[in-house]
């Protein structure tokens, strides 16, 4: 299911959407559900990721991680979809004490709450997003090698850019396009990080 979230983070949602299913089909408990239905929310495929967490909300309702954190987190994915950045942080007011844990079923801080205020951010032309993305990046021995740590870098750029902070913006860029130095060249975010500090120069 990791393999599928991270395709999902790294724009193939062809791949991604192939992992949710076969995931689904060898475990369909509420840990892969719980991940199934970030995938799928962020690759939008938004009806199946709200029934998803409708379904885990009945389920599993006194599960105390699920309740404070990953039903914030996944609404708060689906509202992006949306373009509803205002909603997105409303729900994920919830999980912010919490952001710094390592919530099952991912084992890791990955982080998910804050990654997403800052993409709520961007999409609402907000400059704040720059303190949600350099959270990740102030706390790499949580994140580890989780994806959501090399794009952070990806979102501070974007979000130095929308702030007006060109040589800011450059550097991120600089940082992300250095970590993906050797990475496959058709990953749709790496080709999008290309055109945008392309644009820059």
């Amino acid at each position: 299911m990791n393999a599928a979230l991270r395709e999902a983070e790294f724009g193939n949602a062809a791949p991604a959407k192939q992992g949710v299913a076969a995931a689904l089909a060898l475990a369909p408990g509420r840990d892969v559900k719980v991940l199934a239905a970030l995938t799928l929310a962020r690759v939008g495929d938004t009806g199946r990721a709200k029934a998803m967490v409708e379904e885990l909300e009945k389920s599993d309702s006194s599960n105390t991680v699920l309740k404070i954190y990953w039903l914030p987190t996944l609404k708060a994915a689906i509202e992006l979809n949306k373009g509803n950045s205002s909603q997105a942080l409303v729900f994920l007011e919830a999980a912010a004490p919490y952001e710094l844990g390592g919530p099952p079923p991912t084992q890791l801080g990955t982080f998910y709450p804050a990654y997403l205020r800052g993409q709520a951010y961007l999409l609402a032309h907000n400059g704040s997003a720059t303190a949600e993305f350099q959270k990740l990046l102030d706390h790499r021995g949580i994140v580890l090698n989780f994806p959501l740590g090399a794009l952070a870098h990806l979102g501070l750029a974007r979000a130095y850019a929308l702030s007006g902070d060109t040589a800011k913006s450059r550097t991120a860029y600089q940082d992300f396009l250095t970590l993906w130095k050797d990475a496959d060249p058709d990953i749709p975010i790496l080709k999008e990080a290309k055109a945008e500090y392309a644009k820059l120069q």
